[in-house]
């Protein structure tokens, strides 16, 4: 087995995020997914901020992103509407945050810590750029179980306060997120009734200076 390797989004390699995509996200609708022709316009637009985890000539793991600026007042928001065309097109070299628009890792080549290293990578950016921070709509993939027993909004309410274990909120909460909102009608899935988290982590350490 060939060991993982970490790399910023080239153009050859948009076929096959595309196609980890599909296999992260199954009951997603398909057209609200990064598709070939939207990664090939990340790989123009900002591939800096589009990580790729690979094992071997197989994508394991992704983590995209555009920079941008963010109302706190009015949070609400789906993911095509904020990011622009292909869902990078509102990328603005000079905006205050590291928006994150995807994050996939493989079924197959979850828990062998990918995840924990593209959001590791992601921070290191935000340092490295000066920016505030990391935003997202975090996906809560472990509500269906529960569908009959609570709302996503509930659902959501409870992970943060860590009486309900989500593996994708819960991990992101252990990266340093804070869950600061709910976003209604995000991302059409019905496994969460198109409802997503807003994840928040902050860029502590201090800006660099501008003088010589």
């Amino acid at each position: 087995m060939a060991e993982l390797a970490y790399r910023n989004l080239t153009p050859d390699l948009a076929g096959r995020c595309a196609d980890l995509e599909r296999r992260a996200f199954p009951t997603a609708d398909p057209d609200e997914l990064l598709s070939e022709a939207d990664i090939t316009a990340y790989a123009e637009t900002f591939p800096e901020g589009f990580f790729v985890c690979t094992d071997g000539e197989l994508v394991v793991g992704q983590g995209a992103g555009i920079l941008l600026d963010f109302d706190f007042d009015q949070p609400q928001h789906t993911i095509l509407d904020i990011t622009g065309e292909n869902q990078c097109g509102n990328h603005d070299p000079d905006g205050h945050w590291y928006y994150g628009t995807d994050i996939a890792v493989d079924p197959a080549y979850r828990r062998r810590g990918i995840g924990r290293q593209l959001y590791e990578l992601r921070k290191d950016l935000v340092r490295r750029l000066d920016k505030k921070g990391i935003i997202a709509g975090g996906h809560p993939d472990g509500y269906e179980p529960h569908r009959g027993e609570m709302s996503v909004p509930e659902y959501i309410d409870r992970v943060a306060a860590g009486e309900i274990h989500d593996n994708t909120l819960s991990f992101q909460m252990r990266q340093g997120f804070e869950i600061a909102d709910i976003l209604e009608g995000y991302l059409a899935d019905p496994a969460t009734d198109d409802y997503a988290a807003l994840i928040v982590w902050r860029n502590e350490t201090p800006p660099r200076s501008t003088e010589y």
